[in-house]
């Protein structure tokens, strides 16, 4: 059928309710938006679902939710792990208590168990979860950091972390395979509840997840020292990360913690934001206003399902507050961690740090210091994930830090998502022991620069919406991938990337050899001194990004050279659109 048949259908179907009907027929003149609901399914990719809330087959609704569950449920019965259950979890967002409970009955439907939240909890609680209760699979109802009008289903695979393959591949057919949405299973809460399919969880799940994450304290004594002059300003931007992280500050024995008011509650409408993201200064306005008040050290943000973790620390020279960027943040824990682990004798000889491609070259050279080794996955905390999961089924390497450049890391193996209510207590941890020292967190950053090199890393994204945006992401790619560039931004190109080709060519000897990472729509350039450009299309958000990396002489150096190379990559694209 094409999409004005599937809209009609949607009309006329007595499965669908009448709200969704009375919906869609608010839009029975607008023909591009009837064909944006249903010229096509919302994808379900490799983290799951995520799209606009609404009514469509392009679209979030618990009859998406519903197929997409009865997709994984056959899935789940044909791998036989139908006995081992499901948690559920869900953030703040609107619908996301309505979804997770349709993908509750849908699952109880099936005869498998789902253990669902009481009320809203944060991601790496969720992927806690699932390991806690030996389940064989975990679903997480949100859409992170975008907008308002989004929402996501996030699948988890027993091992705790976002599902790849082949599990991805092999839920992604079974849901691909339902073509009628009329038949997916679902029962009353009351007949899962009597079937034993259907429990709530919450408190004991929350003390041992806050247990696990104050158990990655490495320097108890510099709190212990501090915590009477530490001061901390902290908002979890009306999503999850407001009693977890409060607890934990509390429990490790902060006393001077000042919650953003007008952002503490839970509110999937993001009222005070207009991009509920910490990646954003705008995110900040309110902690920065109040830190000023309060003459804070440091101003924390985690995003709506608190896996995310962003930073403004201050200056005391001149007073002011300075953002630090993911791979700042990241690369200043990651130091800061293996420091403490060295000075008691804690790094094994075959000690980890994993990070993404397209994460700053600095956490390399802070590996290499602490005589760990770098091991380098493909954007997803997922693939963070499954090298733990690695480490424990060959018996071989200890994983010690993990992080992405986009505001997430993982200290511990409790979980298997990036964390960020524990990157809060770390980054305090890491505020006491440095201010023991006469040091600002910005002091600490400075002396790694200093130390390891001003490396400097940014991103720039361009959007491009709707089924032309999505033509135009891979045309860009396309035309990328077939005229490699020699040059970009007055560096030389060394080496090209290509993960879907599964190659990486020397430009100057032209050899091949295999990446060694599963395959990825992905492109990366490394350039000489020390500089790097990686293309990719996002994974959540109608965007294609370009990441690159350089290395300075100081931060002004290091800012000169990263602002030229961005104007560079902006302008090769402009010439592409």
């Amino acid at each position: 059928m094409d999409y004005k048949e599937i809209y009609e259908e949607w009309l006329s179907n007595p499965y669908f309710d009448e709200a969704t009907k009375e919906e869609l027929r608010s839009i029975k003149d607008d023909d591009k938006e009837i064909k944006e609901r249903f010229y096509k399914d919302l994808e379900f990719g490799t983290a799951g679902l995520r799209g606009v809330i609404g009514a469509g087959i392009n679209r979030m609704n618990i009859y998406v939710v519903r197929r997409a569950t009865q997709g994984l449920a056959n899935y789940i019965i044909k791998q036989g792990g139908q006995d081992k259950g499901v948690a559920i979890a869900y953030d703040s967002r609107r619908m996301s208590p309505e979804f997770a409970e349709e993908a509750a009955l849908t699952l109880a439907a099936n005869g498998i168990k789902a253990y669902k939240f009481e009320s809203l909890r944060p991601t790496p609680e969720l992927s806690f979860a699932v390991r806690e209760l030996h389940c064989i699979a975990g679903l997480n109802i949100t859409a992170s950091h975008n907008p308002a009008e989004y929402n996501g289903y996030k699948v988890y695979w027993e091992d705790g972390a976002q599902f790849t393959p082949p599990h991805d591949k092999g839920v992604t057919a079974e849901v691909l395979a339902i073509t009628d949405l009329s038949t997916v299973k679902t029962i009353s809460q009351e007949d899962a509840i009597a079937a034993g399919k259907y429990e709530i969880i919450g408190k004991e799940i929350d003390d041992k997840f806050i247990a696990h994450v104050e158990a990655q304290v490495v320097n108890q004594d510099a709190i212990d020292k501090m915590q009477k002059d530490i001061r901390i300003v902290y908002t979890p931007l009306h999503g999850t990360g407001n009693l977890p992280a409060r607890r934990v500050l509390k429990e490790l024995g902060f006393e001077n913690v000042y919650v953003v008011k007008e952002q503490e509650l839970p509110d999937g409408n993001f009222p005070t934001v207009n991009y509920p993201n910490p990646e954003s200064p705008a995110a900040f306005e309110l902690g920065l206003k109040l830190a000023k008040e309060v003459n804070a050290d440091l101003v924390l943000a985690t995003d709506p399902d608190a896996d995310r973790l962003g930073v403004y620390v201050k200056d005391s020279k001149s007073g002011a507050y300075i953002p630090l960027t993911g791979n700042m943040s990241g690369s200043l824990l990651c130091d800061y961690v293996l420091s403490q682990k060295q000075a008691a004798g804690k790094i094994p000889a075959d000690g980890e740090v994993v990070k993404s491609i397209v994460t700053t070259n600095l956490v390399d050279a802070v590996a290499a210091n602490y005589g760990c080794k770098l091991i380098e996955v493909l954007t997803g905390f997922k693939y963070i994930g499954q090298q733990i999961l690695k480490n424990e089924e060959t018996g071989k390497g200890t994983y010690l830090f993990g992080m992405e450049e986009s505001y997430g890391c993982l200290i511990g193996t409790y979980a298997r998502d990036k964390d960020a209510i524990s990157a809060v207590a770390a980054l305090c941890e890491a505020a006491a022991y440095y201010k023991m020292k006469g040091m600002t967190l910005w002091d600490a950053m400075v002396a790694m620069y200093e130390k390891y090199g001003y490396y400097k890393d940014a991103v720039k994204s361009i959007e491009l919406k709707g089924i032309e945006g999505l033509a135009k992401i891979q045309e860009i790619l396309e035309t990328l991938r077939n005229n490699t560039p020699t040059e970009i931004g007055g560096y030389h190109v060394v080496s090209a990337r290509d993960y879907k080709l599964d190659t990486v060519k020397d430009m100057k000897t032209g050899e091949v050899h295999p990446t060694g990472l599963p395959v990825s729509n992905v492109l990366y350039y490394d350039l000489n001194d020390g500089a790097w450009l990686c293309v990719r299309p996002s994974g959540t958000e109608p965007k294609i990004k370009f990441y690159y990396g350089i290395k300075g002489t100081s931060l002004e150096d290091a800012d000169q050279k990263s602002a030229a190379l961005g104007e560079e990559v902006l302008s090769m694209i402009n010439k592409m659109l």
